[in-house]
């Protein structure tokens, strides 16, 4: 069973409806509020672990072994990047490396990677 190992968690303000964005990545935006993450291999600020409605308290994960949803088939080791709704997805080149995969997993699977941070972009 995979757990969560970090402790680099922090609080923001939801800049739109979070509630079911639960181990989905987030943004951080200009206001400073997250908001989920829209286009798929684009920079996230972390996880989402506790969402909530727009304006509310969210917690989010910035670093360490956190759960996310797969968003397709991921292999262990695989460099993992947010899809176009939040979700986890095998990263390709131009794409910005969020982590690496701890486990396998399919479409709609919690699964565990190890998030960084960092804006590294795979080599075309």
């Amino acid at each position: 069973m995979a757990v969560i190992q970090t402790r680099d968690t922090r609080t923001f303000i939801a800049g739109e409806n979070l509630a079911s964005a639960q181990f989905k990545f987030v943004t951080l935006e200009a206001d400073g509020q997250v908001d989920l993450a829209d286009a798929a291999g684009e920079n996230a600020i972390g996880v989402c672990l506790v969402g909530g409605a727009a304006g509310a308290a969210v917690t989010v994960a910035l670093s360490g072994k956190v759960m996310v949803e797969a968003g397709g088939n991921i292999t262990a080791g695989d460099q993992i990047q947010t899809g176009a709704d939040g979700t986890a997805l095998l990263a390709a080149a131009g794409d910005v490396v969020l982590g690496y995969a701890l486990e396998n997993g399919v479409d709609g699977q919690i699964i565990a990677i190890e998030l960084i941070q960092g804006g590294n972009v795979v080599p075309a």
